[in-house]
Parts: structure tokens; sequence; C-alpha cells
């Protein structure tokens, strides 16, 4: 039979006169051996990558990848049609097949990278995930011919990207704020200053000459007093560098999840704080342009000294200014590192507390541990001795000293209690008489113990019998407790 395959499917050919498998696109098939016919136009698969960065964050990796048989090369066209024909391209086994190789790789990657490598470097990480998968695709004879990996996105309970984009976002609308603040302010100080370089230019023509030999001899004393507010300002700023470098340290140790809140604070901060400079600076040129248009109408012809005072009032007032600007940056500085500090001991003494925590969980475990141990001993002891309960129950309060205990307890109290103790006993009752006479003699003695019995309650409890029943004499009851007991 000849046989002919169409542009997209190859022939395989096996049996007598070949001694592995032949490909072919048209050839005839003698008896005694089989062919079958495999397409070789590549597959769209789609999957959905979950792995998890090098800091423990799980993320998705959405991808589409476009993969087929290697046609320009035999050796892989032969392991495609071994290992791969014989199942449906879109069969389940094919699809976990490429489905597990892509994302085993990209997990293997993704762990040895932390989560900002990843984002930043999104193209470079899609790149070495396409090296890799190709490497295991390779020893199956398939090639990718296209993928495309989707944005990054977040696990369903972690919003890692979203946060981050959140972030991005408020960092780009504080930055539009700060440079909108400076384009009108260079709006304004723009045309406040050529209103008044138009006045200056005017009343300078008249004032110069009057004012040149004055300013020469202010100049030096100026620049004294400028170099020294320059020095002063210098140490300032290291010594608020110095500040900053501390903070920066303490602020490394806050959580990732404050960062967001406290740029906004500090975006907000800089905002009002560049605000009020503008202000300040449009406030003072509009003070500098009435200035000089009182003085182009009326102090055109002032004295030279006035004009000396003014100038010298300027410079007193400009340095002021700069040394007031200069305290209130280092108080900032120093509010943000006390700030820094408070979170650092709060992160302290959560771990100390966490310590403390996790010492009270082992001592639960070592009472849980002990009390396990003497059930051990008593089972032991129950089976030594054959189940009896009691037999167990003497023996532990033999060898726990209880009845020692018990003992030693009952004698102390008999003790402290101090008993009188009297004894009697009926003498003379003799043998061998009568059966009458016997019960006589039992009355007698009942009667005879009456007395000493009384006697005895009398003397421990004070207590007298009843007249019915008879009467102690003083003398019976003096001679009983003279009586040895």
């Amino acid at each position: 039979m000849y046989r002919v395959a169409s542009p997209s499917e190859y022939l395989v050919i096996t049996g007598v006169g070949i001694k592995d498998i032949k490909l072919a696109k048209k050839a005839w098939v003698m008896p005694g051996q089989s062919y079958s016919v495999f397409d070789v136009s590549p597959v769209n698969y789609t999957f959905e990558v979950q792995a998890m960065s090098a800091e423990k964050l799980p993320f998705m990796l959405p991808a589409v990848f476009t993969i087929g048989p290697r046609l320009d090369d035999e050796p892989s066209l032969l392991r495609y049609a071994k290992l791969i024909s014989p199942h449906d391209k879109l069969s389940n086994h094919v699809k976990e097949l490429v489905q597990g190789i892509i994302e085993g790789e990209t997990r293997v990657l993704a762990a040895s990278m932390t989560m900002e490598e990843i984002f930043r470097g999104t193209k470079q990480f899609k790149q070495e995930v396409f090296e890799k998968v190709q490497i295991e695709l390779n020893q199956f004879g398939l090639l990718i011919y296209n993928a495309n990996v989707k944005q990054l996105v977040d696990v369903p309970g972690h919003e890692y990207f979203s946060y981050l984009g959140q972030k991005t976002q408020m960092e780009a609308a504080n930055q539009a704020k700060i440079d909108v603040s400076e384009a009108k302010m260079k709006g304004e100080i723009g045309a406040k200053l050529r209103e008044g370089q138009t006045l200056q230019n005017a009343a300078r023509i008249d004032a110069e000459t009057k004012i040149v030999s004055t300013q020469r001899q202010g100049e030096g004393r100026k620049e004294e007093i400028r170099v020294k507010t320059e020095v002063k300002v210098y140490e300032n700023e290291r010594e608020a560098e110095v500040a900053e470098a501390n903070s920066e340290l303490a602020k490394k140790k806050a959580v990732w999840s404050k960062e967001a809140q406290v740029a906004e604070v500090e975006a907000e901060k800089a905002v009002a704080l560049r605000e009020a400079e503008l202000q300040r600076e449009v406030e003072r040129m509009n003070a500098l342009t009435v200035t000089e248009k009182l003085k182009a109408e009326f102090l055109s012809k002032a004295s030279v000294d006035y004009e000396t005072k003014v100038q010298e009032a300027n410079w007193e007032l400009y340095k002021k200014q700069k040394a007031a600007e200069a305290a209130l940056y280092e108080k900032e500085k120093e509010a943000d590192a006390q700030k820094a500090a408070a979170e650092a001991a709060f992160y302290a003494r959560q771990q100390a507390a966490d310590g403390e925590l996790y010492a009270k969980k082992k001592e639960a475990e070592g009472i849980v541990a002990l009390a396990e141990a003497q059930g051990v001993y008593l089972r032991t002891l129950l089976d030594a001795l054959g189940g009896n309960y009691a037999a167990l129950r003497d023996y532990m309060m033999v060898s726990g000293g209880t009845f020692q205990e018990i003992a030693k307890i009952n004698a102390e109290a008999v003790r402290g209690l101090q008993p009188k103790i009297t004894i009697w006993t009926n003498e003379g009752a003799g043998g061998g008489e009568s059966g009458g006479t016997t019960a006589l003699k039992e009355v007698s003695g009942v009667y005879k113990m009456l007395p000493p019995l009384f006697s005895t309650v009398h003397e421990q409890t004070g207590m007298l019998p009843p007249s019915w029943m008879g009467t102690l004499t003083h003398d019976y009851a003096h001679h009983q407790s003279s009586a040895p007991n």
C-alpha cells in the first residue's frame, strides 16, 4: 500500500526491514509492516502556575505556551514519535506532562528569587523560565514555539502586588502634588519678579550712586556674617544627617505593612512644608515689591544712612529665617528618630513576650510529660499487683509515708487534749453463788457504778446529776478528785 500524509502529518512505519522506526511524508507500506499517522501542528496550553518566592510569598503566574514537535531536528522528531505520538495532543496525559514540567521549573526558579527581584525583573524571569522548560521538553522532542506570560497576580488571601501598586500610585500622586505646587510658585514668583524688577530698576538709578560707597563698607561685614551662617548651617546639616542615618537604621526593622502609611504621612508633611515655604517666598516677594514701589515713589532721594539700615535689617531677617529653618529641620529629624526608637522598643517587647510564651508552653509540656510518666508507673504497679486497687492504694500510702503521718497527727492531737482518765471496778463479786444472788449482785454493781460515774462527769464537765437520780456528797467528790487516776 502506498500511503501519503497530509501537510501537517508524518507517517511512522515499523516492521520488516526497518531497524527501529521510519518517518516519512509518503512511502510504501509493505506486508509485515505497520504504520500510524501523527499530527505535528503545535498546540496551545493555558496554565495558572502557583509558585512561592524566597520569602515564602505565594503568587500566580498565568501563562499560555504554544508547544509542538521540533521539526528541524530528526532525532527530536523520532523521540516525539516514540514517546508522545501514541497519545492525543489534547489528552490529559500530554497536558499534565507539559504542565508538570512548567510548574516544576517555575517553582524552583521562583524559590531562589525574592518577590522584589521577580517583580522588577519580570522579563528576565520569564526568559529564564522559558529556557529551563525548553531544556526539559527536549527529551520529549518538543519545542516551545511561543510563550506568553501574563502579569503576575496575587493568590487569594495574599495581596502583595495590590499593596505594591497602591504604594506606587500614592508616591506618584504625592509627587504630582509637589510638582503642581512648584509650578504654581514659579509662576507667581516670576510675575512678581518682573513687576518688582521694573520698580527696582527705576529706583536703583536714583539710589545707586548714593549707596555704592556705603555698600562697599558693609559688604565685608556681610560676607563675614554669611560665612559664619553657612558654617553653622553646615554643622546642623551634618548632625541632621547623622540623626537621619540612625533613623534609617531603625526604620528598616519596621514591618512592611507600615511603609505605605509612613510614605503617605511623610509625603503630606513634605507637601505641607513645601507649601509653607512657597507661601513664605511669595509673601516675601510681595513685601519686596511693595517696598520697591514705595522707595520709587517716596524714597528715591532718601539718605544713604537710611538705605544702609534697611539693607542690614533685611540681612538680619534673612539670617533669622535660615536659622529658624535649620532648627525646624533638626526638630523634624529628632521626632522621626524618636518614632523609630519607639517602634524598635515595641518590637523588642514583642519578642520578649514571645519568648515568655514559648517558655510557658515548654513548662506545660514538661508537666504533661511528668503526668504521663506517673501514669505509666501506676499502670506498671497495678499490673504487678494483679489489678488489685486496694493493694495499690496501701502500697502507695506506705511508700509515701501516709500511715506514719496519720499516726503522728493523731498522737499530737491526743497530746494536746491532756485527758483525765478515771478507772473503776466492781470489787468483791464472788463466784459459786446462787442465781438469785447473782442477779441482785448485778443490780448492786450498777448502783455502785453511779457515784464514780457522777463524780467523773462532775470533774470533767462541772455538771451535777439531777436530784431524782441522787446527790453527790462533797466529801465523796473531794475524795474521788484527790484519789490518783
